[in-house]
This record gives structure tokens, C-alpha cells and sequence, in this order.
């Protein structure tokens, strides 16, 4: 008997980690989520948006529009800073970070400045905002690589059934 063919990449696994920790985000909107790889192929860290711990999700605001105070942006933090943070201490140069939405401006920073070398993406729907423009600028001038995955399978179903499993 040999080995099966159709087990999913490096690439795949790890972006779907990203895409499952996606999941978590309470945000009505847009879920983002974030997975840090070492060169070993190990997972250092995960994330997704959502407010800070301590910052009740039913207290602050979930809007898109209106008084800067009244909507999510002042308040919640994204899935890359999440990743970087939930991390706790472990060096992180070299690192890979799969996301499946291309970092923001703020993100960015983040990313060069906790020595992630590689940003792994899916979506890069907002490539026309200043703030991509901005990250991406910054991303090249630190050296950091950016790559849009291109999945050999378009989705993979999860059962948490045990005949399934």
C-alpha cells in the first residue's frame, strides 16, 4: 500500500488554520484570521479580529459608519496584531504569517517590526486603499515577501462527526 496522493500542502494547511481561527471573529462584517509559521513548519501563534480581552463585544460598537467613537475601528484589533501578540515571547524572525486578508498599513508595521519575513494571502480586496498601498511600500522596503496563495482545492469540508473522523 503506498501513501495517499490528495493530502493538502504546507500552504493549504496552513492557510486553512487561518481561515478556521477566522471563524472566532464576532465581527458582523469582515472575518479575518491569521496563522505564524516557523521555518520548521510549526505554528507559533494564531489570530482574529476582535476588541482586546477585557473589551466586552456586546458593549462596544460593531458599526462601520458614524462618529469615529461609535464604530469598530477605534477599538478592535486585527488578526495579524492578535497573532503577534498571542504569541507571548517566542522570537518570531524569519517567520511566515497566512492571512487571509493583505494586512493593513498598521498591521504591516507589526509584521516588519516582530521579524516576519513572509506574508502568506488569499484576499487582497482593499489593494487599492491607501493604507494596502502603504503596507504593501513598507513590506518591500523591510524585505518582507508577499505572496497571493493560489490553493490547489477551492474548499475543504470540516465534520466533527465521529464516523468522520
Amino acid at each position: 500500500m503506498s501513501k495517499r496522493t490528495d493530502y493538502i500542502s504546507w500552504d493549504e494547511y496552513f492557510m486553512g488554520i487561518a481561515v478556521l481561527s477566522a471563524k472566532r471573529s464576532k465581527d458582523p462584517n469582515t472575518q479575518v484570521g491569521a496563522c505564524i509559521v516557523n521555518s520548521s513548519n510549526k505554528i507559533m501563534s494564531v489570530g482574529y479580529n476582535g476588541f482586546p480581552v477585557g473589551c466586552d463585544d456586546d458593549v462596544f460598537p460593531w458599526e462601520r459608519t458614524g462618529d469615529e467613537l461609535e464604530t469598530k475601528y477605534a477599538y478592535v484589533c486585527h488578526a495579524e496584531l492578535n497573532a503577534i501578540l498571542n504569541n507571548r515571547g517566542t522570537n518570531l524572525e524569519g517567520c511566515r504569517i497566512y492571512v487571509t486578508l493583505f494586512p493593513c498599513n498598521e498591521c504591516a508595521k507589526a509584521i516588519i517590526q516582530s521579524g516576519i519575513k513572509e506574508v502568506v494571502y488569499v484576499s487582497d480586496k482593499y489593494a487599492a486603499t491607501k493604507g494596502t498601498i502603504a503596507s504593501k511600500k513598507m513590506l518591500d522596503a523591510a524585505g518582507v515577501k508577499q505572496r497571493c496563495l493560489e490553493p490547489a482545492t477551492d474548499k475543504i469540508v470540516l465534520s466533527f462527526r465521529n464516523e468522520d473522523i
